[in-house]
């Protein structure tokens, strides 16, 4: 899955054509003042593996004096992963966790038996303007975690494997994949990774990942 623009498959092409089960455009979501663009859930995809919701947040310029807002709320029953390519997030749950997401760092939060949180833009970043750019994506928990203790879990970008192979470059957020295995904890196999190409590069596909 990628953010970024790409060339449509060629017609008469059985490569490029058969490589593509389903093309969707994010829909626009107002989540308070903050505009997403949500990719799941689609009508005729609910989920993708374990990701309920893929939300893309931004990119976004505030201005000095404005910011996001995104007021205490709670999850149950699953796990969110927010992931920033640019600006800071401010983070505060019922758990008593308080602390600011930055670019490259792994933010897993499990909801569990129940947790409320709030994403606000810290106060030294509002007063001064930024830019914004993340992900943020839902994944369900498996039957037996769903009841299990919240947490929240921040590894910083440096704590992450990183993967320099020629025209790529890949960070692994959670999960194993590329030949590497990220430190964070969870409940069910799945992966998470960015993956930087140069112009015409490629990344393999692990054979054991679906």
């Amino acid at each position: 899955m990628s953010w970024t623009p790409s060339e449509d498959p060629i017609l008469g092409d059985k490569r490029s054509c058969d490589a593509l089960d389903l093309v969707i455009v994010p829909r626009v979501r107002d989540l308070g003042g903050f505009e997403v663009r949500r990719a799941l859930p689609h009508g005729k995809r609910q989920m993708v593996g374990p990701f309920i919701f893929f939300d893309q947040m931004g990119p976004v310029q505030f201005i000095a004096g404005q910011g996001m807002d995104v007021r205490p709320h709670p999850h149950i029953g699953l796990a969110t992963v927010t992931y920033l390519f640019d600006g800071r997030i401010m983070h505060r749950d019922s758990e008593g966790n308080a602390l600011e997401i930055t670019p490259g760092a792994m933010n897993l939060m499990t909801a569990g038996s129940g947790i409320a949180h709030s994403e606000r833009t810290p106060g030294d970043a509002r007063a001064s303007g930024q830019k914004m750019f993340g992900i943020q994506s839902w994944i369900a928990l498996p039957k037996a975690a769903e009841e299990v203790t919240p947490s929240f879990q921040n590894f910083h970008a440096d704590d992450l494997p990183i993967i320099e192979d020629g025209s790529m470059r890949a960070r692994v957020i959670a999960g194993s994949t590329l030949g590497r295995k990220s430190p964070v904890g969870m409940h069910s196999e799945w992966f998470y990774a960015e993956v930087v190409l140069d112009a015409g590069g490629t990344a393999p596909l692990d054979a054991d990942h679906e």
